[in-house]
């Protein structure tokens, strides 16, 4: 459903209540004509939605955490996967973005938060998450920041484990890769809000 008090945007909100739920807002201003907001076959639990504006192709994405049902992350994983081969056969530029609650790499994670086999960063998750990378998109936020190992994203609300920098890599942005040699910069903005999560921004050249 449309958002309201947001005149300059297209926006659209999928959720059903309190629980999940995504949204998308395009600038009217570099979108003039109305997107087409969708969401694929393997959506649960109001988790994704899509916008095609123009040549363009968006999406955000919140994977289920898998804590209280690993099985349906998984499956939502599987889903993801078939989706993204799909979606590589598009020519025009990609945008994935969201949380998908999962650690790429044990460097995604700050040491004092490694445990054995902990859901988010399981060998499993991690191979899905690189097959969904496979067919062509290009993880923007790591690709412009290789070598920082204090990158996180999300931090658990207890201990100021946010003020430390005590935390998790697990919200992305996803672009296609022609799209992707376009980005500028990238960041996360751990300041801001009142979220456990941080927003992402990544700037592109037109």
């Amino acid at each position: 459903e449309a958002l309201s008090g947001h005149p300059e945007y297209w926006s659209y909100w999928h959720g059903a209540g309190g629980y999940s739920g995504v949204a998308l807002l395009l600038a009217k201003s570099r979108f003039p004509e109305e997107p087409r907001f969708a969401h694929p076959t393997f959506d649960m639990e109001t988790r994704i939605v899509t916008a095609e504006a123009g040549p363009y192709f968006f999406s955000s994405i919140y994977v289920p955490n898998g804590g209280k049902d690993y099985a349906a992350k998984i499956s939502f994983l599987e889903g993801f996967r078939a989706w993204t081969r799909e979606l590589s056969e598009r020519t025009g530029p990609s945008v994935l973005c969201g949380d998908l609650n999962i650690a790429r790499t044990e460097r995604d994670i700050h040491p004092k938060e490694r445990k054995p086999d902990q859901i988010g960063a399981r060998p499993q998750e991690r191979e899905l998450l690189e097959e969904i990378l496979a067919p062509g998109l290009v993880d923007v936020g790591r690709a412009l920041d290789p070598d920082n190992d204090e990158l996180f994203t999300w931090w658990a609300p207890w201990r100021n484990l946010r003020q430390r920098n005590i935390g998790w890599r697990i919200d992305y942005v996803l672009a296609s890769e022609p799209l992707a040699a376009r980005a500028t910069a990238s960041a996360v903005q751990r300041e801001y809000g009142t979220s456990d999560h941080a927003p992402v921004v990544i700037k592109f050249d037109e």
